[in-house]
């Protein structure tokens, strides 16, 4: 009789090193987490336009041509007359750039918003195959390694670590590849994460990236 094969325990795998994000592809792998630091450019022009009163909310679908050429539709083109408009969308299509790469994506859904409160306050996993997140300004989303919390009770605000020293919070500017439930193999393994809350009178500005097609 053949013995049951157990699956590995889900890991997380984190760099100053972009090549980390590769790591993602691996099995087992349920994040890979690039700790970059934002070119001072990027960094002014995000909270300078955290510190405009209207509220940033863009949603795109970008596609890759067969030349594997950007089909990159204009970002914030309200604010392009902003100190640092330029590199902040430069930076934008290098992540949209390497996650398409990565997968060999032909269409990305792009989500770029201001929050002042949090999108998904409770510890979740997502269910698409694989999603980017990267938080531009202000605090970043937290997530727990494998163990922090019970999978069967997620959503459930009573079975929320209360053990701060448990959860586990981004920067500003790492940029994250989490894998959701619905990627081939990782059933039950999807990362464990929230939305944060911004202190009172701030925002956040969060990227996101999903592969489409």
């Amino acid at each position: 009789m053949q013995a049951l094969q157990l699956r590995p325990a889900p890991r997380q795998v984190l760099s100053e090193k972009h090549e980390v994000l590769t790591e993602v592809l691996h099995d087992g792998v349920n994040l890979a987490l690039w700790q970059r630091r934002l070119a001072p450019q990027v960094t002014d022009f995000a909270q300078v336009l955290l510190a405009q009163p209207l509220e940033v909310s863009e949603t795109l679908q970008i596609e890759i041509g067969t030349d594997e050429a950007l089909r990159m539709p204009p970002l914030l083109a309200v604010q392009a007359d902003l100190h640092g408009h330029a590199a902040f969308v430069a930076d934008v299509v290098w992540l949209v750039e390497a996650f398409a790469c990565l997968l060999d994506a032909r269409r990305v859904g792009l989500r770029l918003r201001s929050l002042a409160k949090p999108m998904c306050p409770r510890f979740h996993v997502d269910h698409v195959p694989l999603r980017l997140i990267s938080t531009y300004a202000g605090v970043a989303s937290e997530w727990l390694p494998e163990g922090g919390m019970d999978r069967r009770r997620l959503g459930d605000a009573q079975a929320e670590p209360r053990d701060a020293g448990r959860i586990q919070q981004m920067e500003a500017g790492w940029v994250a590849l989490a894998k959701g439930e619905k990627w081939l193999g990782n059933e039950g393994a999807g990362l464990i994460h929230r939305s944060p809350a911004p202190p009172a009178g701030e925002r956040r500005l969060l990227l996101t990236l999903d592969w489409l097609a």
